[in-house]
């Protein structure tokens, strides 16, 4: 059976999701994260994304973009693996794949859920126990909305612009956003959707989008229903 094509809208932000084959390692020095950083950037404005949040973890990249059309994302994805990929073989003297598979997406509704999607990306490193927090951990966009140094890979969202009507009041605020943390049920609603490809919203943002795409998006329901309707008496019956 023909694999469903993801789940891409144009003008919507989403989580990306690319993982070690195996899980194995994909970056292991700081050489390796700067060139992949470097080409991430360079692939995101040839193909139009917009890239508001990343991190690049052991083994696997968490991003949170917004793609100007249809394939954007893809090409931007499959444009960085050509060059990480054969850089990173030669460099260690190995071949063959180093992405496990296809990379994941999961769309975002953004205005509930879009800082609350980069704060779970941006806090990896500290649940992973890489970092006692974010900003401690080079590799993501944390430094860059916490007003610690300045990303060119990364294009802000208007909702991280409306925290604040200056840089200062803006950083502030997705501080205090971050350090407060994530709820249990926003971690886990995000963590599984990630993991999962699922759309990363409420139950009426999902069936919207169902509407929109005509593809399922909500879990179909479990069993059959009735070929007939029980009869009368024997309902009359069981209450008796």
């Amino acid at each position: 059976m023909a694999r469903q094509p993801r789940l891409i809208l144009p003008r919507q932000p989403h989580l990306i999701l690319q993982r070690g084959n195996d899980n194995q390692t994909i970056f292991r020095e700081d050489e390796d994260h700067a060139r992949f950083h470097g080409w991430l950037q360079e692939c995101a404005r040839l193909y139009k994304v917009a890239v508001h949040a990343w991190v690049l973890m052991p083994n696997h990249v968490i991003l949170l973009a917004t793609p100007d059309d249809e394939d954007g994302l893809a090409l931007m994805m499959q444009k960085v693996g050509r060059h990480y990929v054969p850089w990173f073989n030669a460099k260690y003297g190995r071949s063959g794949t180093l992405f496990q598979g296809r990379f994941r997406t999961s769309l975002v509704d953004a205005a509930p859920y879009l800082l609350g999607a980069s704060r779970y990306l941006e806090l990896a490193p500290v649940r992973a126990g890489l970092a006692a927090d974010p900003g401690r951990y080079r590799w993501s966009s944390y430094a860059h909305h916490a007003g610690m140094g300045s990303d060119t890979l990364v294009t802000d969202h208007m909702l991280y612009w409306g925290l604040g009507n200056t840089p200062f009041q803006r950083e502030a605020a997705y501080t205090d956003f971050v350090q407060q943390g994530p709820g249990r049920e926003e971690e886990e609603l995000i963590g599984t959707a990630l993991a999962k490809g699922w759309p990363v919203g409420s139950h009426a943002f999902k069936a919207e989008l169902e509407k929109k795409t005509q593809r399922q998006i909500l879990p179909a329901k479990r069993g059959r229903p009735f070929k007939a309707k029980p009869a009368e008496d024997g309902a009359s019956a069981a209450l008796e």
